[in-house]
């Protein structure tokens, strides 16, 4: 016996009828535990127009009542932060303490939303001309839809919809079918903290839900992380229909260890980055690029920790990295390792024959050796624990391997020379960027993304570019005419 998993409109579940459904599934064991309604055509305009119907009165709630709404709902997510980890990780695989971790910098992006009313304040110029005031205004754009990917289920909507309903537009998430509980969890804690019924509503699917997002005429804007085809397809299809789009596509992480570094804390750095959450994170180091001669040390070092890295059901306090999300997955990642292996990378750690028991989806961290630029395992986005290890002559040719790769999403230097990092955040062409951190995700007050393939569109995630993706300015140009001056007489008293 399974659950059912149905989507969010108007402020309560559907309870309607569907006849295509996903399979849910608990990574550890490979059980599937829900079946989650998929949508067609009937339940995206449904949610749209509960979107829309919500939208004027919460475009016209004052900021302190929206604000309100968020703090209540951050009291409410810090209170059962335990409870959404443990939803994350049942669906997920990710290990508790990676989804305690997502949590917590969900509630970051929700705090920064709550000062809505500061960040919402316009400008002003008074007597701009003799008698004329000049001033800026931000408004809500209506309806969005924010598509979300399945390895940071809690963490990325939390990007989007608070500073989207922070500056009063409504939403419909379509969150990843693969783990699709936790918007859910969300949408109801949203309810409880008073928001309006239409204002959040959550729709699950596939493609026809995504689409059906893309093309409605109702939706202004759309938010989407995920792979790089797709983002390039949502921010194409997007625009085509005359939308605002951000699309946050992949990457291809690269982290430079430089001979001075020091190279335990570089070595478990590359571990941390490249294993944890399975490596199913968009900010997840790819390929290290060791500068001569620290080569051979560095892939020692890394070999000895990985063989001390426990992986384990993710519920096991013990265990520092679960399995992959679906068997698809794993299939997908097994495969790029054997392509690797058929193109000559030296594999160092074979993690394909692991497993940790029963029939869940286990494979256990990779890691290759002499990498070359022209192999799969180093021009693909692999989304899994596979590690690179590359090597470069100079600083020079390690920045140049980073700056070819077409993808600019997140990189790290580790080295103790401060001039080699300054030059490096100066040189490199990707848009975040760890000196001596291996995982550079901005703070909740900064903004995340990447450049080139990384990212279509020209506003980042969150923070002070997400409030400014969500509003559009209106610029308001006043005079009020004295009537004593022989001005137009509306009435009003000369005196008043």
């Amino acid at each position: 016996m399974t659950g059912r998993i149905s989507h969010w409109i108007d402020g309560k579940r559907w309870a309607g009828v569907t006849d295509r459904t996903g399979e849910v599934s608990d990574p550890a064991t490979g059980e599937v535990r829900a079946h989650v309604d998929f949508a067609g055509d009937g339940q995206v305009a449904e949610a749209v127009a509960a979107a829309a119907r919500a939208f004027p009165g919460w475009r016209d709630t004052s900021l302190a009542g929206r604000s309100r709404v968020l703090f209540a709902f951050r009291e409410l997510l810090t209170a059962r932060k335990d409870e959404l980890a443990k939803i994350i990780t049942a669906e997920h695989g990710k290990v508790e303490s990676d989804a305690a971790g997502e949590v917590a910098r969900a509630i970051e992006n929700v705090e920064y939303a709550c000062g809505a009313p500061q960040l919402l304040k316009g400008g002003f110029s008074e007597n701009a001309s003799t008698g004329v005031d000049v001033y800026s205004i931000a408004q809500p754009l209506g309806v969005v839809g924010v598509i979300s990917p399945f390895n940071f289920p809690a963490m990325v909507p939390l990007w989007f919809v608070p500073n989207a309903l922070a500056c009063g537009n409504t939403v419909v998430l379509k969150p990843s079918e693969k783990d699709p509980s936790a918007s859910v969890f969300i949408a109801e804690l949203f309810a409880e903290a008073g928001l309006p019924d239409g204002v959040l509503n959550v729709l699950h699917g596939d493609k026809v839900a995504v689409d059906g997002l893309l093309s409605h005429r109702d939706v202004k804007a759309i938010s989407f992380v995920g792979s790089t085809p797709i983002a390039r397809y949502v921010y194409e299809t997007g625009t085509g229909h005359g939308k605002r789009v951000q699309a946050l596509g992949g990457a291809k992480n690269h982290m430079v260890v430089l001979p001075d570094a020091d190279l335990d804390l570089a070595a478990d750095a590359a571990v941390s980055a490249g294993f944890g959450s399975a490596g199913e994170r968009c900010m997840a180091v790819s390929v290290v690029v060791a500068v001569d001669p620290v080569g051979d040390e560095l892939v020692g070092k890394i070999r000895d920790r990985m063989s001390r890295l426990r992986v384990g059901d993710g519920r096991d306090p013990s265990s520092e990295m679960g399995p992959l999300v679906t068997a698809a997955h794993r299939a997908k990642v097994r495969s790029a390792v054997d392509a690797g292996v058929a193109e000559g990378a030296e594999l160092v750690v074979d993690g394909r024959g692991f497993s940790a028991g029963g029939n869940g989806f286990w494979l256990g961290p990779t890691l290759f050796d002499h990498v070359r630029p022209d192999m799969s395992v180093y021009t693909d986005e692999i989304f899994g624990p596979v590690l690179c290890v590359a090597r470069a002559e100079s600083y020079d040719a390690a920045l140049g391997l980073v700056n070819a790769n077409p993808y600019g999403n997140g990189t790290a230097i580790f080295t103790n020379d401060g001039r080699a990092a300054r030059r490096y955040q100066n040189e490199v062409e990707v848009g975040m960027v760890g000196l001596n951190v291996p995982i550079p995700v901005p703070v909740g007050y900064y903004s995340f993304g990447g450049w080139k393939d990384s990212l279509f569109g020209d506003s980042h995630a969150y923070g002070p570019e997400g409030f400014h993706f969500f509003t559009r300015s209106k610029v308001v140009t006043s005079r009020w005419p004295d009537p004593s001056q022989g001005g137009v007489n509306l009435g009003f008293p000369r005196n008043a």
